[in-house]
């Protein structure tokens, strides 16, 4: 499968479900304790690390923007998916969301004071994920914090139905936390912490050196 291939499958399926996915995800983080801790703490690497915008990387509907934005975090929000961009800035009009892929964003270098991709990298292929890691580590400022969430565990699954019974075309793709660390550390990071007490394991905190 190509580039191209993966890119075009996913805009297209969440395209399909944006609707049906941002009803499902309405209140996932205020239902879910670990989530909420991750992005707190997430929040707290910003605000220390002397704030300034962060990126939402594969944004979806915004409702982990908005969350940020109630912490006190200058979030702004990416996707691939025009249809999930349509629905993050109904949702949420006084934040800012714009299409875009993580192979490529459209934004300068050292840009953003911090970074998220909270599960939005679970269809990307293992062989596009360096290339990704090093898109964050471009945009992001030295000493910058970086949240990944992903799918903890091994192997990788067709998903052909989706949130609502809508069709998609998706591969799932499970990880082990040392596989992500040990990308993140190619790419140029500092992994602070591989696993935290009542936090997902698919949840891994980085930074880009300060230097």
């Amino acid at each position: 499968m190509t580039a191209d291939d993966w890119l075009a499958d996913t805009r297209t399926s969440y395209d399909t479900v944006a609707l049906s996915y941002a009803a499902t995800m309405v209140d996932s983080i205020e239902g879910a304790p670990e989530l909420r801790a991750a992005l707190a703490r997430f929040a707290d690497l910003v605000h220390d690390a002397g704030g300034g915008p962060v990126l939402d990387a594969g944004c979806g509907p915004g409702h982990v923007t908005a969350h940020l934005h109630a912490l006190g975090v200058d979030g702004f929000g990416v996707d691939l998916s025009p249809g999930m961009v349509d629905v993050a800035r109904r949702d949420h009009p006084h934040l800012r969301f714009s299409v875009g892929s993580m192979t490529a964003l459209d934004l300068a270098d050292a840009s953003v004071s911090g970074l998220l991709a909270f599960w939005s990298l679970v269809h990307v292929p293992d062989d596009a994920v360096p290339t990704i890691f090093a898109e964050f580590r471009r945009v992001l400022r030295p000493g910058g914090p970086l949240l990944v969430g992903f799918h903890a565990g091994t192997g990788s699954r067709l998903k052909t139905e989706g949130y609502g019974g809508h069709p998609m075309k998706v591969y799932v793709h499970r990880r082990q936390p040392d596989q992500v660390a040990g990308w993140l550390r190619d790419a140029g990071f500092t992994v602070i912490d591989e696993a935290l007490p009542g936090i997902d394991p698919g949840i891994l905190f980085a930074r880009r050196p300060a230097i």
